[in-house]
Protein backbone atom coordinates (compact mmCIF):
# COMPACT_ATOMS: atom_id res chain seq x y z
CA UNK A 1 0.00 0.00 0.00
CA UNK A 2 1.10 3.45 -1.13
CA UNK A 3 0.77 6.38 1.57
CA UNK A 4 -2.49 7.77 2.09
CA UNK A 5 -3.83 10.75 0.63
CA UNK A 6 -3.45 12.49 4.08
CA UNK A 7 0.02 13.24 3.34
CA UNK A 8 -0.52 15.87 1.16
CA UNK A 9 -3.80 17.34 2.18
CA UNK A 10 -4.56 16.71 5.51
CA UNK A 11 -2.26 19.66 7.07
CA UNK A 12 -4.06 21.98 5.19
CA UNK A 13 -7.12 21.53 6.68
CA UNK A 14 -8.10 23.85 9.47
CA UNK A 15 -8.00 22.97 13.05
CA UNK A 16 -11.49 22.06 13.57
CA UNK A 17 -12.11 19.69 10.37
CA UNK A 18 -8.85 18.10 11.52
CA UNK A 19 -9.79 17.61 14.76
CA UNK A 20 -13.19 16.25 13.91
CA UNK A 21 -11.82 13.29 11.08
CA UNK A 22 -9.71 12.13 13.85
CA UNK A 23 -12.36 12.16 16.12
CA UNK A 24 -14.09 10.52 14.08
CA UNK A 25 -11.46 7.77 12.74
CA UNK A 26 -10.33 7.03 15.96
CA UNK A 27 -14.14 6.04 17.15
CA UNK A 28 -14.14 3.89 13.92
CA UNK A 29 -10.85 1.99 14.49
CA UNK A 30 -12.10 1.69 18.62
CA UNK A 31 -15.35 0.23 17.60
CA UNK A 32 -13.56 -2.36 15.11
CA UNK A 33 -11.51 -3.04 17.86
CA UNK A 34 -14.08 -3.21 20.60
CA UNK A 35 -13.53 -6.35 23.41
CA UNK A 36 -10.07 -6.70 21.84
CA UNK A 37 -6.90 -6.57 23.86
CA UNK A 38 -4.13 -4.20 22.22
CA UNK A 39 -0.29 -4.99 23.28
CA UNK A 40 2.27 -2.34 22.01
CA UNK A 41 6.15 -3.68 22.12
CA UNK A 42 9.22 -1.50 22.56
CA UNK A 43 12.49 -2.49 21.94
CA UNK A 44 14.11 -1.44 25.08
CA UNK A 45 13.28 1.78 27.58
CA UNK A 46 16.32 3.55 28.67
CA UNK A 47 16.08 7.41 27.39
CA UNK A 48 13.16 9.30 25.58
CA UNK A 49 14.26 9.91 22.20
CA UNK A 50 12.90 9.16 18.73
CA UNK A 51 11.55 5.76 18.82
CA UNK A 52 10.19 6.26 22.44
CA UNK A 53 8.01 9.68 21.05
CA UNK A 54 6.41 7.13 18.34
CA UNK A 55 5.57 4.63 21.26
CA UNK A 56 4.45 7.38 23.23
CA UNK A 57 2.18 9.02 20.40
CA UNK A 58 0.38 4.94 20.10
CA UNK A 59 -0.18 4.36 23.20
CA UNK A 60 -1.62 7.95 23.68
CA UNK A 61 -3.68 7.17 20.27
CA UNK A 62 -5.24 3.83 21.40
CA UNK A 63 -5.01 4.30 25.11
CA UNK A 64 -6.61 0.82 26.13
CA UNK A 65 -2.98 -0.60 25.54
CA UNK A 66 -0.82 -3.34 27.47
CA UNK A 67 3.21 -2.29 26.84
CA UNK A 68 5.95 -4.55 26.81
CA UNK A 69 9.54 -3.68 26.63
CA UNK A 70 12.93 -5.98 27.09
CA UNK A 71 14.02 -3.57 29.91
CA UNK A 72 12.84 -0.34 31.50
CA UNK A 73 15.46 1.63 33.28
CA UNK A 74 13.37 5.27 32.24
CA UNK A 75 13.65 7.73 34.77
CA UNK A 76 10.07 8.15 36.08
CA UNK A 77 9.71 11.81 34.88
CA UNK A 78 10.06 9.83 31.20
CA UNK A 79 8.16 6.58 31.96
CA UNK A 80 5.14 9.18 33.08
CA UNK A 81 5.89 10.94 29.72
CA UNK A 82 5.40 8.31 27.48
CA UNK A 83 3.13 5.49 29.40
CA UNK A 84 1.25 8.17 31.85
CA UNK A 85 0.77 5.27 34.81
CA UNK A 86 1.29 2.49 32.98
CA UNK A 87 4.47 0.24 33.78
CA UNK A 88 6.06 -1.96 31.15
CA UNK A 89 6.05 -5.65 31.34
CA UNK A 90 9.70 -6.77 31.20
CA UNK A 91 11.62 -9.89 30.30
CA UNK A 92 14.89 -11.70 32.39
CA UNK A 93 17.30 -9.35 31.05
CA UNK A 94 16.17 -6.71 33.61
CA UNK A 95 16.80 -8.51 36.04
CA UNK A 96 20.83 -9.89 34.89
CA UNK A 97 23.81 -8.43 36.34
CA UNK A 98 24.64 -4.28 35.56
CA UNK A 99 21.67 -4.34 33.31
CA UNK A 100 21.24 -0.81 34.23
CA UNK A 101 24.03 0.35 32.54
CA UNK A 102 25.17 -2.29 30.28
CA UNK A 103 22.31 -3.64 29.01
CA UNK A 104 23.42 -3.36 25.26
CA UNK A 105 25.74 -6.12 26.19
CA UNK A 106 23.00 -8.68 26.30
CA UNK A 107 22.90 -8.25 22.74
CA UNK A 108 23.47 -12.00 21.67
CA UNK A 109 20.49 -12.94 23.89
CA UNK A 110 17.90 -10.72 22.92
CA UNK A 111 16.41 -12.81 20.41
CA UNK A 112 15.19 -15.23 23.65
CA UNK A 113 14.02 -12.32 25.67
CA UNK A 114 11.57 -10.67 23.03
CA UNK A 115 10.13 -13.91 22.49
CA UNK A 116 9.74 -14.68 25.95
CA UNK A 117 7.05 -12.11 26.17
CA UNK A 118 3.60 -13.47 26.34
CA UNK A 119 1.31 -11.91 24.08
CA UNK A 120 -1.19 -14.33 23.84
CA UNK A 121 -4.27 -12.53 25.40
CA UNK A 122 -3.74 -9.60 23.08
CA UNK A 123 -5.70 -9.60 19.24
CA UNK A 124 -3.80 -6.91 18.00
CA UNK A 125 -0.14 -6.23 18.39
CA UNK A 126 2.09 -3.22 17.35
CA UNK A 127 5.84 -3.42 17.79
CA UNK A 128 8.17 -0.23 17.54
CA UNK A 129 11.49 -2.12 16.33
CA UNK A 130 14.52 -0.78 15.26
CA UNK A 131 16.07 -4.05 16.13
CA UNK A 132 14.53 -6.93 17.85
CA UNK A 133 10.69 -5.84 18.85
CA UNK A 134 8.90 -7.30 15.65
CA UNK A 135 10.53 -10.76 16.38
CA UNK A 136 7.67 -11.46 19.08
CA UNK A 137 5.59 -14.60 18.92
CA UNK A 138 2.21 -14.93 17.78
CA UNK A 139 -0.37 -16.81 16.58
CA UNK A 140 -1.60 -16.88 13.07
CA UNK A 141 -4.80 -15.40 14.49
CA UNK A 142 -3.57 -12.80 15.70
CA UNK A 143 -2.76 -9.20 14.08
CA UNK A 144 0.97 -7.99 14.50
CA UNK A 145 1.72 -4.23 12.50
CA UNK A 146 5.68 -3.39 12.95
CA UNK A 147 6.64 -0.15 12.85
CA UNK A 148 10.11 -0.07 11.60
CA UNK A 149 12.43 2.50 12.74
CA UNK A 150 14.76 0.75 10.69
CA UNK A 151 16.23 -3.24 10.21
CA UNK A 152 19.25 -3.44 12.54
CA UNK A 153 21.97 -1.17 10.89
CA UNK A 154 25.03 -2.94 13.14
CA UNK A 155 23.99 -6.69 11.63
CA UNK A 156 23.36 -5.58 8.20
CA UNK A 157 24.83 -2.42 6.35
CA UNK A 158 26.70 -0.96 8.78
CA UNK A 159 28.56 -4.03 10.67
CA UNK A 160 31.99 -2.90 9.48
CA UNK A 161 31.42 0.74 10.61
CA UNK A 162 30.13 -0.29 13.88
CA UNK A 163 32.79 -2.72 14.77
CA UNK A 164 35.37 -0.51 13.75
CA UNK A 165 34.25 1.97 15.49
CA UNK A 166 34.51 0.05 18.91
CA UNK A 167 37.50 -1.42 17.79
CA UNK A 168 36.85 -5.13 17.58
CA UNK A 169 37.15 -5.24 13.85
CA UNK A 170 40.27 -6.98 14.15
CA UNK A 171 41.64 -10.27 15.38
CA UNK A 172 39.38 -12.60 17.97
CA UNK A 173 36.97 -10.25 18.66
CA UNK A 174 36.00 -9.59 14.46
CA UNK A 175 35.98 -13.06 14.45
CA UNK A 176 33.38 -13.81 17.06
CA UNK A 177 31.41 -10.57 16.13
CA UNK A 178 31.05 -11.72 12.18
CA UNK A 179 29.68 -15.54 13.49
CA UNK A 180 27.31 -13.12 15.74
CA UNK A 181 26.23 -11.10 13.31
CA UNK A 182 25.68 -13.73 10.62
CA UNK A 183 23.47 -15.91 12.92
CA UNK A 184 21.68 -12.63 13.75
CA UNK A 185 20.74 -11.75 10.46
CA UNK A 186 19.39 -15.56 9.55
CA UNK A 187 16.94 -15.18 12.77
CA UNK A 188 16.12 -11.43 11.33
CA UNK A 189 15.26 -12.28 7.85
CA UNK A 190 13.06 -14.96 9.94
CA UNK A 191 11.35 -13.55 12.11
CA UNK A 192 10.00 -10.46 9.93
CA UNK A 193 7.88 -13.28 8.26
CA UNK A 194 5.37 -14.13 10.99
CA UNK A 195 4.96 -9.72 11.04
CA UNK A 196 1.57 -9.31 8.90
CA UNK A 197 2.00 -5.27 8.25
CA UNK A 198 5.69 -3.36 8.23
CA UNK A 199 5.39 0.34 8.39
CA UNK A 200 8.38 2.06 7.68
CA UNK A 201 8.86 5.51 9.13
CA UNK A 202 10.25 6.67 5.41
CA UNK A 203 10.77 5.60 1.82
CA UNK A 204 14.82 5.04 2.35
CA UNK A 205 13.70 2.48 5.49
CA UNK A 206 11.01 1.20 2.90
CA UNK A 207 13.97 -0.21 0.63
CA UNK A 208 15.93 -1.11 3.41
CA UNK A 209 13.10 -3.50 4.10
CA UNK A 210 12.72 -4.72 0.96
CA UNK A 211 16.63 -5.50 0.87
CA UNK A 212 16.90 -7.48 3.98
CA UNK A 213 13.67 -8.90 4.94
CA UNK A 214 12.05 -9.47 1.13
CA UNK A 215 9.00 -7.35 2.24
CA UNK A 216 7.05 -4.07 1.41
CA UNK A 217 6.15 -1.59 4.20
CA UNK A 218 4.00 1.38 3.87
CA UNK A 219 5.60 4.69 4.77
CA UNK A 220 3.72 6.18 7.98
CA UNK A 221 6.73 9.44 8.99
CA UNK A 222 6.94 9.76 12.24
CA UNK A 223 4.90 12.46 14.37
CA UNK A 224 7.12 15.55 15.13
CA UNK A 225 5.22 17.98 17.41
CA UNK A 226 6.05 21.41 15.11
CA UNK A 227 3.85 23.49 17.50
CA UNK A 228 6.14 23.24 19.88
CA UNK A 229 8.85 24.77 17.98
CA UNK A 230 8.45 28.78 16.87
CA UNK A 231 9.99 30.54 13.77
CA UNK A 232 12.52 32.97 13.76
CA UNK A 233 13.17 34.93 10.94
CA UNK A 234 16.16 36.86 12.17
CA UNK A 235 19.21 34.66 12.01
CA UNK A 236 22.42 35.06 14.16
CA UNK A 237 25.77 34.46 12.88
CA UNK A 238 26.11 30.66 13.86
CA UNK A 239 25.22 27.19 12.84
CA UNK A 240 23.84 24.48 14.64
CA UNK A 241 24.21 21.02 14.52
CA UNK A 242 22.40 18.49 17.42
CA UNK A 243 22.51 14.27 17.23
CA UNK A 244 23.78 11.45 19.21
CA UNK A 245 27.67 11.18 19.51
CA UNK A 246 27.65 7.87 17.81
CA UNK A 247 29.40 6.65 14.71
CA UNK A 248 26.95 6.64 12.25
CA UNK A 249 25.52 9.97 12.90
CA UNK A 250 29.12 11.56 11.31
CA UNK A 251 29.64 14.21 13.55
CA UNK A 252 33.26 14.05 13.82
CA UNK A 253 32.99 15.20 9.66
CA UNK A 254 30.97 18.07 10.70
CA UNK A 255 34.03 18.93 13.29
CA UNK A 256 36.74 18.35 10.52
CA UNK A 257 34.24 20.45 8.04
CA UNK A 258 34.56 23.64 10.44
CA UNK A 259 38.08 22.90 11.84
CA UNK A 260 38.54 23.90 8.52
CA UNK A 261 36.67 26.82 8.39
CA UNK A 262 37.69 28.79 11.47
CA UNK A 263 35.69 32.26 10.71
CA UNK A 264 32.33 30.26 11.39
CA UNK A 265 31.15 29.18 14.49
CA UNK A 266 29.51 26.26 15.33
CA UNK A 267 26.78 25.03 18.26
CA UNK A 268 27.25 21.26 18.43
CA UNK A 269 24.50 19.42 20.83
CA UNK A 270 24.54 16.61 21.76
CA UNK A 271 26.05 13.54 23.81
CA UNK A 272 27.07 9.72 23.43
CA UNK A 273 29.93 7.88 23.52
CA UNK A 274 32.39 9.49 21.29
CA UNK A 275 31.64 13.08 23.50
CA UNK A 276 35.10 12.92 24.57
CA UNK A 277 36.82 12.59 21.11
CA UNK A 278 34.65 15.25 19.45
CA UNK A 279 35.33 17.42 22.39
CA UNK A 280 39.17 16.93 21.52
CA UNK A 281 38.66 17.28 17.96
CA UNK A 282 36.97 20.82 18.26
CA UNK A 283 38.69 23.81 17.12
CA UNK A 284 38.11 27.05 19.27
CA UNK A 285 35.02 28.03 16.95
CA UNK A 286 32.91 24.85 18.13
CA UNK A 287 31.42 24.76 21.36
CA UNK A 288 30.29 21.45 22.17
CA UNK A 289 26.61 21.44 24.67
CA UNK A 290 25.09 18.65 26.54
CA UNK A 291 21.80 17.88 28.37
CA UNK A 292 20.17 21.13 27.43
CA UNK A 293 16.56 22.06 28.43
CA UNK A 294 14.43 22.35 25.67
CA UNK A 295 13.72 26.52 25.79
CA UNK A 296 17.85 26.42 25.38
CA UNK A 297 17.69 23.72 22.84
CA UNK A 298 14.68 25.61 20.99
CA UNK A 299 16.56 28.94 21.24
CA UNK A 300 19.81 27.68 19.71
CA UNK A 301 17.60 26.12 16.84
CA UNK A 302 15.57 28.88 15.81
CA UNK A 303 18.08 31.86 15.89
CA UNK A 304 21.10 29.29 14.25
CA UNK A 305 21.71 30.31 10.33
CA UNK A 306 21.27 26.92 9.76
CA UNK A 307 21.07 23.09 10.62
CA UNK A 308 24.11 21.17 9.71
CA UNK A 309 24.11 17.29 9.74
CA UNK A 310 26.12 14.70 8.06
CA UNK A 311 24.84 11.33 8.48
CA UNK A 312 22.33 9.09 6.65
CA UNK A 313 19.43 9.04 8.94
CA UNK A 314 16.85 6.45 8.38
CA UNK A 315 14.23 9.44 9.05
CA UNK A 316 15.38 12.19 10.88
CA UNK A 317 13.22 13.84 13.43
CA UNK A 318 15.70 17.08 14.50
CA UNK A 319 15.92 17.82 10.92
CA UNK A 320 12.04 18.78 10.95
CA UNK A 321 12.35 20.14 14.43
CA UNK A 322 14.68 22.79 12.48
CA UNK A 323 12.45 23.47 9.24
CA UNK A 324 9.47 24.16 12.04
CA UNK A 325 12.05 26.76 13.59
CA UNK A 326 12.09 28.45 9.86
CA UNK A 327 16.14 27.41 9.92
CA UNK A 328 17.33 26.03 6.52
CA UNK A 329 19.82 22.59 6.80
CA UNK A 330 22.21 21.52 5.19
CA UNK A 331 22.28 17.53 5.01
CA UNK A 332 23.71 14.81 3.04
CA UNK A 333 21.57 13.98 0.84
CA UNK A 334 20.64 10.22 1.11
CA UNK A 335 18.60 8.66 3.34
CA UNK A 336 15.40 10.33 5.25
CA UNK A 337 17.14 14.05 4.70
CA UNK A 338 16.45 13.45 1.01
CA UNK A 339 12.48 13.10 2.26
CA UNK A 340 12.66 16.07 4.28
CA UNK A 341 14.56 18.78 2.41
CA UNK A 342 13.41 20.38 -0.48
CA UNK A 343 16.61 21.37 -1.91
CA UNK A 344 17.46 24.87 -2.82
CA UNK A 345 14.32 26.31 -1.12
CA UNK A 346 14.36 24.50 2.53
CA UNK A 347 17.85 23.91 2.61
CA UNK A 348 20.98 22.30 0.73
CA UNK A 349 21.82 18.59 0.10
CA UNK A 350 25.43 17.55 -0.35
CA UNK A 351 26.21 14.79 -2.39
CA UNK A 352 29.30 13.27 -0.75
CA UNK A 353 29.86 12.32 3.05
CA UNK A 354 33.41 14.20 2.86
CA UNK A 355 34.16 17.40 4.42
CA UNK A 356 35.10 19.39 1.20
CA UNK A 357 31.18 18.33 -0.19
CA UNK A 358 30.37 19.83 3.23
CA UNK A 359 32.45 22.90 3.08
CA UNK A 360 31.26 23.65 -0.61
CA UNK A 361 27.39 23.41 0.23
CA UNK A 362 28.01 25.92 2.97
CA UNK A 363 29.99 28.13 0.85
CA UNK A 364 26.77 27.85 -1.27
CA UNK A 365 24.44 28.09 1.44
CA UNK A 366 26.12 31.48 2.09
CA UNK A 367 26.11 32.99 -1.18
CA UNK A 368 22.17 32.58 -1.81
CA UNK A 369 21.39 32.93 2.02
CA UNK A 370 19.69 36.27 1.97
CA UNK A 371 17.82 35.69 -1.18
CA UNK A 372 16.55 32.17 -1.91
CA UNK A 373 15.92 31.26 2.00
CA UNK A 374 12.06 31.99 3.42
CA UNK A 375 11.52 30.86 7.10
CA UNK A 376 7.75 30.84 6.32
CA UNK A 377 8.31 28.44 3.72
CA UNK A 378 10.15 26.09 5.69
CA UNK A 379 8.05 26.08 8.51
CA UNK A 380 5.64 25.22 6.23
CA UNK A 381 7.98 22.08 4.40
CA UNK A 382 7.91 20.73 8.55
CA UNK A 383 3.87 20.90 8.82
CA UNK A 384 3.70 17.64 6.36
CA UNK A 385 5.41 15.49 9.27
CA UNK A 386 2.97 17.04 12.13
CA UNK A 387 1.64 14.39 15.00
CA UNK A 388 -1.87 15.27 13.50
CA UNK A 389 -0.78 13.74 10.25
CA UNK A 390 0.72 10.36 12.05
CA UNK A 391 -2.16 10.42 14.22
CA UNK A 392 -4.68 9.93 11.08
CA UNK A 393 -2.72 8.18 9.03
CA UNK A 394 -1.79 5.40 11.74
CA UNK A 395 -5.52 4.97 12.36
CA UNK A 396 -6.01 4.74 8.47
CA UNK A 397 -3.67 1.54 8.35
CA UNK A 398 -4.84 -0.07 11.51
CA UNK A 399 -8.24 -0.29 9.89
CA UNK A 400 -7.24 -1.27 6.80
CA UNK A 401 -5.83 -3.80 7.86
CA UNK A 402 -7.85 -4.78 10.93
CA UNK A 403 -10.34 -5.11 7.64
CA UNK A 404 -7.83 -6.98 5.71
CA UNK A 405 -7.13 -9.86 8.14
CA UNK A 406 -10.89 -10.37 9.07
CA UNK A 407 -11.28 -11.17 5.29
CA UNK A 408 -8.89 -13.10 5.05
CA UNK A 409 -9.81 -15.09 8.11
CA UNK A 410 -13.70 -15.43 6.85
CA UNK A 411 -12.24 -16.86 4.04
CA UNK A 412 -9.96 -19.99 5.21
Amino acid sequence: MEATPYTSYFTKLNWEAKTDILLRSRKEVLTALSGKKIGIVHEWLSTKAGSEKVTEHLIDLLQNVEVYSTVDFLSKRDRKAIMGDRFPKTTFIQHLPFSRQHFRYYLPIFPFAVRSHNLSAHDLILSSSHAFAHGIKKRKDQLHISYSHTPMRYIWDMQELYLESNNINKGIFAFGSKILTSLLRKWDARVSKNVDYYISNSKFTRQRIRDFYGRDAHVIYPPVEIEKFQIEKTKEDYYVSASRFVCYKKVELVVEAFNKMPDKKLILIGDGNRKSLIEKMAGPNIQVLSHLAFEDFHRYMRKAKAFVFAGKEDFGITLVEAQACGTPVIAFGEGGAAEIIRNGETGILFKEQTTDSLIGAINEFEFNFEQQYSANLIRENSERFSLDRFNQEVLDFIKTCVSEKKSSQSKS
